[in-house]
């Protein structure tokens, strides 16, 4: 089934998203600037790292799912979040793996796994091959990439279909 997005600006002045019958297209730069902050900017479009242990969601327990800052495609899941001791929020899995694209990174002198989302280009973090088991992934993200639906809100945000993962817990 493919999906459309809509882009809805929220009242605080970042972008959600919606799942609804338009087609997403990527904000341009200078769009981009106003209304994201300027360390969601430099993370997300100029491949930045947020501090670890400080940021908002590396010790964030509540149910949800996580979507990209700028597009709102869904990308992870609390299910699948673990403290990885890195103080950066970390997944076992990808939510919805079409949103996730990964690509080499040969930056800082070394070869790793970045994380992308699919439609908004957005730098997510990197991927490692650390983590606990059913994946051993470490799905290590940057919080000021993401945005967080709380499980109370999967509906009231547009992302109604996602509330059902959270039924039988």
């Amino acid at each position: 089934m493919k999906r459309y997005l809509m882009l809805v600006l929220l009242a605080y002045g970042g972008y959600a998203m919606s799942w609804e019958t338009a087609n997403f297209v990527k904000p341009n730069k200078a769009e981009l600037e106003k209304k994201l902050t300027a360390e969601q900017f430099q993370v997300t479009q100029e491949d930045g790292t947020e501090r670890a242990f400080r940021n908002v969601y590396w010790d964030n327990h509540r149910e949800g799912i996580y979507v990209d800052i700028v597009s709102g495609e869904p990308l992870f899941s609390s299910l699948d979040k673990y403290d990885s001791g890195t103080g950066w929020p970390s997944f076992t899995r990808p939510l919805e793996s079409a949103n996730v694209v990964e690509k080499q990174d040969r930056s800082w002198f070394v070869v790793r796994t970045e994380v992308r989302s699919k439609h908004a280009d957005s730098h997510l973090g990197h991927v490692f091959d650390d983590g606990p088991q059913p994946t051993g992934k470490r799905y290590c993200m940057n919080s000021a990439s993401l945005r967080f639906i709380p499980r109370e809100d999967l509906v009231k945000e547009g992302y109604g279909e996602y509330a059902k993962l959270f039924e039988a817990k």
